[in-house]
């Protein structure tokens, strides 16, 4: 008896071990798939549903789950989706549990659907509430994958403030190395452009392994800017020990804003290769080189990260640049000057500007750009090609909080330069200018150098002082006020007119006046003030040997027109010389020139009006020989300025007796035939 008690011990324990592997073997597993959603949903956030819930026991069990599907949050229609996976398969070491460690062999994804969009407020249903897993403080448990293989799998993403609209398709393959390579490749709109783009990345898992390099090979076309990037990173999620080399390529920097959200003016086309690296909390373009149109460009480029705005510095060289490639910097259309390289919208943007009635540029000011970032660029050009006399150029420009600084901006004309400060203020819808500039020193050989036949010799010098408000040049220029002086120490006439008023109206000018074109300048001064965008003569005397030639009238930038009369004396007194004052009238593209017949009546108007200029002349003059040096002769035409006008009342009486003279001979002459 006491031995068969034993023998049925062991009888039932084996019935109660084949019963509990009986019911392992045909236990439904699906029986847990409500608590799975449950438990998933609480993790998201959003109703998660499976199809089909299943454990195939062994070594390492297999988890499984079918047909998983993941709903919007709140604020989307009730039957909309984020996210569906056709199977997720899991095989997980279970012994390893007991050491709270999560060992997963083998993670397998097929059939990934997933439309990433924002809501109406732009909350995008991607973001996941983790304010819960952050309260519940850091895990004791670690997590630890073999390997991840991922099918084909498709993802939509929608995105208004990127302009975006693209499919991204998602898989690994197996590469040499036998670890599978991800691969995403993305077609669509981004950036309010065509976007095609292909990535190729080691394995996911190598990620989280930061002792060996992680593969990155990334290639983009986004509308007509290309980018390809090749290298490693010891550190992805972090971006650290980048090894990468960036090559860019388009028809103008301004279009990778919508890419970097670095502000950069319009330029022509351009191409761009150096290394990518990060660097506590700073992406870096480091050592980079290339062309922007037919000018090279080369430096260093970085963006902070970490503050709430992005700060973008940057120290840029050219040895060379056509200053219509930059043209995009003053508000202009890049590519303006014939050896610029111009794509075929920009060559038709330019076209167009060029048919418009107006002269001065009125392309907006791009706020939005102007606000976007903090920038500190310094930019330095050994050597300038442009229909202008500039050398080379050295600027700092400083932005922030949409203030920006140019400060300073310095040009070099021979041994001269013109330098200044530029400020524009963003803050409101309309921007607010402040700037000045002085000339000193200027060649005027510089000025005339395509034009061989004109006697360059002379200096000039000056300087602008502007306060405005507007949205574009041509606004800035047309309401400010400010003031206007430029003077010129010897020369040629021609020369001074032609660089003043181009070519063909500068001789025609010329003509009109009456001298001849190799007359000499002897001195020029113009002093304007300005108001509203008025520029208002306050003085224009140009002394040749010929005669003394004066200005009057007003130049009106706003509507871009002139009313203007130029006065000749000359020191000569003939009846030849008795001619009428000109009047140029017209717009700044379609000036005209005329004789004021009902002037010439009014003698004595031109050595009253010398009379009046000793006052202003003194006064000017401690500012001239800051533009032109003490050895100018301007101080000279003072001084017989000042004796002309002791001689006024003689000077005038002769006048008066030459046109009776001429009168009385041109009625003896009609009597007489």
């Amino acid at each position: 008896m006491t031995q068969k008690r034993p023998q049925s011990r062991w009888i039932v324990l084996s019935l109660l071990l084949l019963t509990v592997a009986t019911l392992v073997l045909i236990w439904d597993w699906d029986w847990f798939r409500p608590l799975v959603e449950r438990q998933a949903s609480a993790a998201l956030g959003r109703p998660v549903t499976l199809q089909r819930f299943n454990l195939d026991l062994g070594r390492y069990p297999l988890v499984s789950a079918d047909g998983i599907v993941v709903a919007n949050p709140e604020g989307f229609p009730a039957d909309s989706r984020m996210a569906a996976v056709g199977r997720l398969a899991i095989r997980i070491d279970p012994l390893r549990l007991w050491q709270r460690e999560i060992n997963l062999q083998e993670i397998r994804i097929d059939g990934i659907e997933a439309d990433l969009r924002p809501d109406a407020a732009g909350k995008p249903n991607w973001q996941l509430d983790r304010s819960k897993d952050e309260d519940s403080g850091p895990s004791r448990w670690t997590l630890e994958i073999a390997q991840l293989q991922i099918g084909n799998g498709r993802v939509h993403v929608l995105e208004p403030r990127l302009k975006a609209d693209f499919d991204l398709r998602i898989r690994t393959e197996p590469a040499a190395d036998g670890e599978p390579r991800l691969h995403l490749d993305a077609e669509g709109q981004y950036n309010d452009a065509p976007i095609v783009a292909h990535f190729i990345g080691g394995s996911l898992l190598g990620l989280r392994q930061p002792e060996r390099p992680y593969p990155v090979q990334f290639d983009a076309v986004n509308g007509n800017t290309r980018i390809d990037l090749k290298g490693s990173l010891l550190q992805p999620m972090q971006f650290g020990g980048a090894k990468l080399d960036l090559r860019l390529r388009g028809d103008s920097l301004a279009a990778l804003y919508g890419l970097s959200g670095v502000p950069l003016p319009p330029t022509a086309a351009y191409e761009l290769k150096g290394r990518l690296d990060y660097e506590q909390g700073r992406v870096r373009f480091r050592d980079f080189s290339g062309t922007v149109g037919h000018s090279d460009l080369s430096g260093q480029l970085a963006v902070d990260l970490r503050r709430e705005r992005r700060l973008v510095t940057a120290q840029l060289h050219s040895k060379k640049v056509v200053l219509a490639d930059l043209g995009g910097f003053v508000g202009a259309t890049p590519g303006k000057d014939e050896a610029a390289s111009e794509t075929p919208q920009q060559e038709a943007e330019r076209e167009q500007a060029q048919a418009h009635e107006r002269v001065l540029p009125d392309q907006p000011i791009n706020l939005p750009k102007l606000r976007a970032a903090d920038l500190d660029i310094e930019y330095k050009a050994d050597r300038i090609e442009s229909e202008l006399p500039f050398d080379s150029l050295s600027a700092h420009l400083v932005s922030r909080e949409g203030e920006l600084q140019l400060k300073p901006l310095r040009f070099t004309v021979g041994d001269g330069q013109i330098a200044g400060n530029i400020e524009l203020d963003g803050h409101s819808d309309v921007v607010h200018f402040v700037g000045d500039m002085d000339f000193r020193r200027i060649d005027l050989k510089r000025l005339v150098r395509d034009n061989p036949a004109l006697n360059g010799t002379g200096l000039i010098g000056g300087s602008v002082r502007l306060d405005s408000y507007g949205n574009s040049t041509a606004q800035i220029l047309g309401s400010g006020d400010g003031e206007l002086k430029l003077y010129m120490n010897r020369g040629q006439l021609s020369a001074l007119l032609v660089n003043l008023a181009g070519l063909e109206f500068g001789k025609a000018l010329l003509s009109a006046i009456g001298l001849p074109s190799e007359t000499n300048v002897r001195c020029a001064i113009a002093d304007f003030g300005m108001k509203e965008g008025l520029l208002d003569t306050r003085l224009l005397l140009v002394d040749t040997g010929e005669a003394n030639i004066l200005g009057d009238g007003s130049i009106n930038l706003r509507d871009e027109t002139l009313d203007y009369r130029i006065h000749t004396k000359p020191k000569r007194f003939g009846i030849a010389s008795l001619r009428a004052p000109i009047t140029i009238g017209g717009s700044f593209r379609d000036p005209r020139l005329r004789p004021d017949w009902e002037r010439l009546a009014v003698r004595g108007g031109a050595a009253v009006a010398l009379g009046a200029l000793i006052g202003p002349l003194a006064a000017l003059l401690p500012t001239v020989e800051l533009g032109l040096g003490d050895d100018n002769d301007c101080k000279a035409l003072v001084d017989e300025i000042k004796a002309e006008a002791a001689n006024l009342p003689a000077e005038m009486e002769k006048e008066k007796k030459a046109e009776k003279g001429a009168k009385k001979a041109a009625a003896s002459k009609s009597k007489n035939p």
